[in-house]
């Protein structure tokens, strides 16, 4: 008779009652066959545990593939939330000023950004009427502006989005919100043919909320309709 002593009753008769409880933990199956290798001894190989093993972390592998999926449509889902619900927004103005209020108000809250600013390109040096009452949101700059601002003077191809972590140098887009500014979304406008081209940027305080491997999806089409609602206020 062997010297072991034997599994308490009631464990026994639980387990022979739902033998499915073992089945489903996954850490008493792992004690489980590591048990049996043991009592096999060195000399033999449990093929049949290899391959169990290795169903086990593929599996796993298949499961943390499924959650990131499903996170990342669920991301998906609600920055497409966020950007139909803005769009919306600014349809809702019925005149140029209200358009840029609700641009710095409601529109930045829906997008939970800390700044947006709309740059426009002009080859005067009047001011425009509009920056003296919404100057927070509106700002206007010399013929190139943009272009240079988003390339930061490199020589490259200016894409309609631009996403990246950037702390400006000074206060010339974002005024007096500056110096908290850690990443940026810089959307290129066109206004149409014989129109200077003009800029909005959305600027947040999170260093990692706009970063080039972040999809510009999303913000290519906010700003394909902010450029058509832009050239009804334009004229």
């Amino acid at each position: 008779m062997s010297s072991s002593p034997a599994i308490d009753a009631n464990l026994r008769d639980k387990i022979l009652s739902d033998p499915d409880l073992l089945l489903e933990d996954t850490d008493i199956m792992r004690a489980l066959v590591a048990a049996n290798e043991r009592s096999m001894g060195p000399n033999i190989v449990d093929l049949r545990g290899i391959a169990m093993s290795r169903l086990e972390s593929r599996l796993d592998r298949l499961e943390d593939t499924h959650r990131s999926v499903i996170a990342a449509a669920y991301e998906n889902l609600a920055g497409t939330n966020q950007v139909h619900r803005a769009v919306l927004r600014l349809m809702d103005a019925t005149n140029f000023e209200d358009f840029l209020r609700d641009l710095g108000g409601e529109v930045s809250e829906i997008l939970r950004v800390d700044a947006i600013r709309l740059v426009l390109e002009t080859a005067t040096e009047e001011e425009v009427p509009a920056v003296r009452k919404v100057g927070d949101i509106l700002s206007v700059a010399e013929i190139g502006f943009t272009d240079a601002y988003i390339t930061q003077g490199r020589n490259m191809t200016t894409r309609q989005v631009t996403l990246r972590q950037y702390q400006p140098s000074d206060g010339r887009v974002y005024g007096d919100k500056a110096d908290y500014i850690r990443s940026e979304a810089c959307l290129k406008l066109d206004f149409g043919q014989g129109r200077l081209p003009g800029m909005l940027v959305l600027g947040s305080e999170d260093p990692h909320q706009f970063t080039p491997q972040h999809g510009p999806d999303l913000l290519m089409f906010f700003a394909g309709v902010f450029e058509r609602a832009m050239r009804r206020w334009l004229g």
